[in-house]
C-alpha cells in the first residue's frame, strides 16, 4: 500500500516559508474506528522537496508522531517563488505518493497588519478633511451667520 499524499499548506514569513502538513488518512478500521497512520505506524518519516529557480533541494528526513504539524524552511531569498512537495514514509512502508506542488513567494519584509494600515489611513484622511472644513468655515466661505452689508450684495 502506498502512503499519501499528505495535505500541505504553505505561508510566507520573513525570508522563510511555514509548511503545515496533515498526514494522509488510512483506510484501515479497528472496531469500526478509522485508524490514523500514527495509530498504525506510531512514527512516520517525512521529506520536503523545495523547488526554486536555483533548482530542487530535499530537506533531511524528519520524524513525526503527530497527525498535523508545521515546520519552517529558513534562510530563503526574499521575494522569490518557492514550491514545496512532501512525501511521507514509514519504517515498514517506503512506498509513498508525494503531495502536489504548492507554491508561494517568500516575503522580503514582515508584512504590517493590513487592517491597521487601512484604519490609520482613514483617520488621517478624516483629520485632513476636518481641518480643511474648519479653515473654510473660519474664512467665512460657508455657514455665514451675519448677512453681508447691502453695499456688498
Amino acid at each position: 500500500a502506498f502512503l499519501g499524499p499528505p495535505e500541505v499548506n504553505i505561508t510566507p514569513c520573513l525570508n522563510c516559508i511555514n509548511v503545515t502538513i496533515k498526514l494522509p488518512t488510512s483506510h484501515y478500521r479497528e472496531k469500526g474506528k478509522l485508524l490514523s497512520l500514527i495509530d498504525i505506524y506510531e512514527e512516520l518519516d517525512y521529506e520536503i522537496t523545495l523547488k526554486s529557480q536555483a533548482g530542487e533541494h530535499k530537506t533531511p528526513r524528519e520524524k513525526t508522531t503527530e497527525e498535523v504539524f508545521s515546520t519552517v524552511i529558513e534562510e530563503l531569498y526574499p521575494s522569490r517563488n518557492y514550491c514545496v512537495s512532501v512525501a511521507v514514509t514509514a519504517s515498514l512502508n517506503k512506498h509513498s505518493v508525494p503531495s502536489p506542488w504548492k507554491c508561494v513567494a517568500s516575503d522580503s519584509k514582515a508584512r504590517p497588519d493590513y487592517q491597521v494600515a487601512v484604519v490609520a489611513c482613514a483617520v488621517c484622511v478624516s483629520l485632513v478633511i476636518a481641518a480643511a472644513l474648519k479653515c473654510l468655515h473660519a474664512g467665512g466661505y460657508f455657514l455665514q451667520i451675519k448677512s453681508l452689508p447691502r453695499a456688498l450684495v
